[in-house]
């Protein structure tokens, strides 16, 4: 799949693509990558990004995969690579506790020049 968009406010385009494969009936990956034609655009409220595009630089790719453990679990893991060299992975667990109820917990490590970091979250997440 692809998707292009067109920031009025900074008169910037940004595109991305994007592959999904499922290997098997409880595996499945996808790779993605995105462009855009700035990577100089400066706005104190969204961290230098446009609208659009708001990765470092005017490149970044994006793989991972889900796995289907079992009928009420899923692990699932994404890397990112950018322009600015900065580098962030996410993991986690979803955990069906009943149909519509979702359990997951995560943790996330980003990496860049000038620094990194780890973190997690716990999201129930209640579907109706």
């Amino acid at each position: 799949s692809a998707v292009g968009a067109y920031d009025s406010n900074w008169e910037e385009f940004t595109g991305k693509v994007r592959l999904d494969v499922n290997a098997s009936e409880q595996l499945s990956l996808f790779v993605m990558g995105g462009w855009g034609t700035s990577d100089a655009v400066t706005d104190a409220l969204n961290g230098g990004q446009n609208f659009y595009k708001n990765w470092g630089g005017d490149w970044a790719v994006w793989g991972g995969g889900s796995y289907q453990i079992n009928e009420k679990t899923a692990f699932n893991v994404q890397a990112s690579y950018d322009d600015f060299e900065t580098l962030g992975i996410v993991a986690n667990v979803a955990y069906t506790v009943v149909p519509g109820f979702v359990v997951t917990a995560e943790v996330d490590y980003y990496d860049t020049p000038v620094d990194d970091g780890i973190g997690g979250i716990l999201r129930f997440q209640r579907s109706f």
